[in-house]
């Protein structure tokens, strides 16, 4: 402690700050070496949560007095009680997903409770039950549905019910599939509740699913030309083996409604269903004598000269038949969505063989096996040559891509699974007390602990003869009253032995001096440092 004091006092104040300041540096820096070490390894436990739900994880894991850290809207907790903390919240029912769903009715009493609050607490329970069975899927990380009901409206007749749901996805957009199945979800849940009244709306990439026939037909084409598509690829690589086809479907759809009314009538296919025949037979005689002639109209003429009888008869048969002709009435509505041409351009590698002196050398595939596979992509799409479908297969050689270099080897970090940045901070954090420790301390310490120079005289080895008196060490003070102790004379240079070549300087020979005798010379030196003497003032 005396040794730390002398330094301390010998030492300037600008040192001394300097000191001051190292010291509490490294100390910092051992503190923070050290906190990061006992620091538990943090994991993630959720991500997007809504601030409700956040807010009740959080109170849930302090009381449970679990570490845990909160990063922008991800909660970190320890990487050891990360499933156990996850069973544990979900036994909780947490997190909740910020929606209540029948829960809210269990608040409810029959005092001061309306009809009308009571509907109302019903249609958000339902809301809710809805949301959360659809936030159950592993696809959808967020959802809010709302159901227009009309029986709150008792004036308005023949109002059908409506709903729409907003579904944030958890990877990529909304599928069209998916999307109708959630409208079947929505209404099959809901009384009174058509399917086609439900809208879906995506809330990255827009309206999904809704009534409007124009929206529903673009998006189911691209879907069904997606699932050609795999289908294709599917049945090719089977053959050709994976990567070895590349498939392309364009589907065209009807983007208009077109209603067609067709009635066909054949003349020549005629059925008779009914007959009727009507005969008709008229007969008149004629008795009167004699013709008719001038004289039978006169008074006094003679009527009955030339008598005679006349007799007429007419005879008419009518026959009406009754044919039913053949009809044929077809009545074609044709939604947009309707498929109007489907074209796919399918391109396949060939055939790669290896020589006998290693180089490998490529054929096209033969035109049998590009028929075959030509017939199977059509039944696969559905090909229908009066729409005008159309089908290309082409086999050429694909572009090999030759990797560069060599994958790296799986290092110890990544065996052990060690958390790198923590490494890494821990790493400069070190070297910075070491840097503060070795350059700025140390230099500081060594300087004010160093004393003023001895002579050189004592360095010398004694002349040869009887043994001189010992001489009084030195402390490296100087005496401010009196003179200088009494000390041996110098030994004469001139007699020293000839330890170096002639010529040399007396500090040349005095370096040979001390490399030939470190021993000696180090123990001098260590006599100055370690055995300060008491001067008489």
């Amino acid at each position: 402690m005396d040794q730390v004091l002398s330094v301390w006092s010998a030492l300037s104040v600008g040192r001394r700050v300097v000191v001051v300041l190292a010291t509490v540096a490294v100390f910092a820096t051992v503190l923070t070496l050290g906190r990061l070490a006992s620091q538990p390894s943090m994991a993630l436990l959720y991500a997007g949560l809504e601030p409700q739900a956040a807010a009740d994880v959080v109170a849930a894991l302090e009381a449970q007095g679990a570490a845990f850290d909160v990063r922008g809207n991800a909660l970190y907790v320890e990487a050891a009680r990360r499933d156990a903390l996850r069973m544990t919240l979900a036994g909780d029912g947490l997190p909740s997903g910020g929606s209540q769903g029948y829960e809210l009715l269990d608040n409810l009493t029959g005092f001061g409770t309306t009809a009308q609050m009571f509907d109302a607490a019903y249609w958000r329970a339902k809301e809710g039950e809805l949301a959360r069975t659809i936030t159950a899927s592993p696809h959808v990380r967020s959802a809010r549905v709302h159901i227009a009901n009309p029986a709150s409206r008792p004036f308005q007749r023949d109002q059908p019910a409506s709903a729409s749901v907003t579904v944030t996805a958890a990877g990529g957009g909304l599928s069209m599939a998916h999307a109708k199945a959630l409208r079947f979800l929505v209404a099959s849940a809901v009384t009174g509740l058509a399917p086609e009244n439900v809208t879906v709306i995506d809330a990255e990439g827009g309206l999904v699913a809704s009534d409007d026939a124009g929206e529903r037909s673009g998006v189911s084409g691209e879907d069904r030309a997606e699932t050609l598509k795999k289908r294709v690829e599917r049945l090719l690589e089977a053959r050709v083996g994976y990567g070895n086809a590349v498939v392309e479907v364009s589907l065209e759809t009807e983007l208009e409604s077109e209603q067609i009314v067709e009635r066909v009538i054949d003349p020549d296919s005629r059925v008779a269903i009914s007959t009727e025949t009507v005969e008709t037979t008229t007969r008149s005689n004629d008795t009167r004598a004699g013709a008719v002639t001038v004289a039978s109209n006169l008074p006094d003429g003679d009527v009955g000269s030339g008598g005679g009888a006349a007799s007429s008869s007419n005879s008419e048969t009518r026959e009406l038949t009754n044919f039913e002709i053949s009809e044929t009435q077809r009545e074609v509505i044709r939604e947009p969505g309707a498929t109007k041409r489907v074209t796919v351009a399918v391109l396949v590698d060939g055939v790669r063989e290896l020589a006998a002196d290693g180089s490998s050398t490529w054929a096209a595939r033969p035109d049998t096996e590009l028929d075959a596979l030509r017939s199977l992509v059509a039944s696969a799409v559905g090909f229908d040559a009066a729409r005008g479908d159309e089908i290309t297969i082409h086999s050429l050689e694909f572009e090999q891509i030759v990797p560069e270099g060599s994958p790296p080897p799986v290092g110890l970090i990544d065996r052990l699974a060690l958390d790198v940045m923590s490494l890494i901070q821990m790493g400069v954090l070190a070297l910075v007390a070491l840097v503060l420790g070795l350059f700025v301390v140390r230099p500081i310490l060594a300087s004010g602990a160093a004393g003023p120079v001895r002579p050189v005289a004592e360095l010398a080895p004694p002349p040869p003869g009887p043994d001189p008196a010992p001489m009084p060490a030195l402390d490296g003070e100087i005496q401010t009253g009196g003179g200088l102790p009494d000390l041996p004379d110098l030994p004469d240079l001139a007699n020293l032995p000839d330890i170096a070549p002639a010529g040399s300087g007396v500090v040349d020979r005095l370096k040979q001096m001390i490399s030939d005798r470190e021993a000696e010379s180090a123990e001098i030196l260590r006599n100055w440092v370690e055995e300060p003497r008491e001067v008489t003032r």
